[in-house]
């Protein structure tokens, strides 16, 4: 008795064969939600993590640069208003005494 039932082998491989079929299904299912959820995302109109950062780094630099131009641009503004007024006030009246 020191063989084992020649049952005992073929339900070994059963069950063997049976492991290696649910871990092939296994995988085909993983693939397939993989897929379902790259489909979903898809249609969403998502913005990858990297894509929203090289954005939000654009807009930040453009909303620096803004204020930057609107305070030249308030400079160069009171610039020409005091120009105009220089131009537009009535000659100053001769000294006396030179």
């Amino acid at each position: 008795m020191s063989d084992r039932p020649r049952i005992f082998d073929d339900l070994a491989g059963v069950a063997g064969g049976a492991f290696s079929a649910l871990a092939g299904v296994r995988e085909e299912i993983g693939a397939i939600v993989r897929a379902r959820v790259d489909e979903t995302l898809g249609s969403l109109n998502l913005v990858r993590r990297d894509e929203f950062e090289v954005v939000r780094e654009v807009a930040t630099r453009a909303r620096l640069a803004q204020g930057e131009l609107e305070n030249r641009i308030s400079r160069l503004e009171e610039r020409v208003s005091d120009l105009e007024a220089s131009l537009t006030a009535p000659p100053s009246a001769p000294r006396s005494g030179l």
